[in-house]
């Protein structure tokens, strides 16, 4: 049996479904489905058992015939202010299946985050021994710092898997508000608007639209994580992203041209709460997990773009 948290989220449901593609269903669910779309990423998934994520944290001590826990759930909200909640929701919550896992010698992969690189002035290196020196922007990005490195302070490395995911889109994330791609997005402002707005740049070495980040399509973002679950013996922190920068300019048009629209980009002002916390440029380094034996391609961002608007969006559609 395999326990996937998170799992009507959009990662973690994604997850089911690759699951799934390899005949695996005798799966646990853990979320809490407080969203209509939560629900509608489950309609399509085939899993053994759904429970919610406080009353699965009690079961955990007694939990037998377990092989992996895939630890997706957390408060991903770059925005959220509140400290205790993030220490409780994002550390303690992972820091308990952790133990659990290291006890049981259970297979742990967990979420970390490319946020817990901060404005990127240490570089995107997931060697380990840099992670004293990373800065987050924001308390989402500190919550997932503080985990990796006490799993780096007990050891914990050498056997759990910390995934630092960069820029995921596509289908499946349609309950995550402000949170979701700006692919999703910046589909529905053309459908509505035929137009895309973008934030301006207030630093004189990126133009407007011209903040970089690396965007990954969920379907590698998928293949990457299951690679680290039929590799049980690979323990460490590892990059998730495509290992190119690509620009919010490059995103809108490949939108724009899946939706056979003409480009029209209109630059607004960034808020200014957030102005100071604005990463301009994020690029994964990928050699790591390379090394280790992941050789499969990665999609392209316009491959991506094409087709999770045709396949998805535009005929409304999840994962099944």
């Amino acid at each position: 049996m395999i326990i996937v948290t998170g799992g009507a989220g959009f990662i973690g449901s994604a997850l089911v479904h690759g699951l799934n593609q390899k005949g695996i269903d005798d799966i646990w669910l853990v979320d809490d489905v407080d969203h209509p779309e939560k629900q509608k990423n489950l309609d399509n998934l085939n899993y053994s058992r759904w429970v919610g994520k406080d009353d699965f944290l009690k079961e955990v001590p007694g939990i037998k015939g377990c092989s992996a826990i895939l630890h997706m759930g957390a408060c991903s909200s770059t925005t959220e202010t509140n400290e205790a909640y993030l220490r409780e929701n994002n550390f303690e919550y992972t820091q308990s299946l952790a133990k659990f896992c290291m006890e049981k010698d259970v297979s742990f992969i967990y979420a970390s985050s490319a946020a817990t690189y901060g404005a990127g002035e240490n570089g995107y290196s997931d060697d380990e021994s840099y992670l004293e020196n990373l800065v987050p922007l924001n308390l989402y990005g500190a919550s997932k710092q503080w985990f990796d490195l006490w799993a780096k302070k007990v050891d914990a490395l050498k056997t759990i898997v910390g995934l630092k995911y960069f820029n995921v889109f596509g289908p499946n994330e349609y309950h995550k508000g402000d949170m979701q791609s700006m692919v999703r997005k910046g589909f529905m402002q053309i459908r509505d608007s035929r137009k895309l707005n973008l934030f301006k740049s207030y630093k004189p070495e990126y133009g407007d639209g011209g903040q970089e980040r690396d965007f990954l399509y969920v379907r590698d973002a998928v293949a990457m994580t299951l690679f680290f679950l039929e590799h049980k013996d690979i323990g460490g922190i590892f990059n998730v992203g495509s290992g190119k920068a690509r620009n919010w300019n490059d995103l809108a048009s490949s939108v724009f041209l899946a939706m056979n629209q003409e480009v029209n980009i209109n630059y607004i002002d960034m808020p200014e709460s957030i102005r100071d916390q604005y990463q301009y440029h994020t690029c994964a380094e990928m050699e790591k997990i390379r090394s280790a034996g992941y050789v499969e391609s990665i999609t392209s961002l316009e491959e991506g773009i094409s087709d999770y608007v045709k396949n998805f969006l535009i005929p409304d559609k999840h994962l099944a």
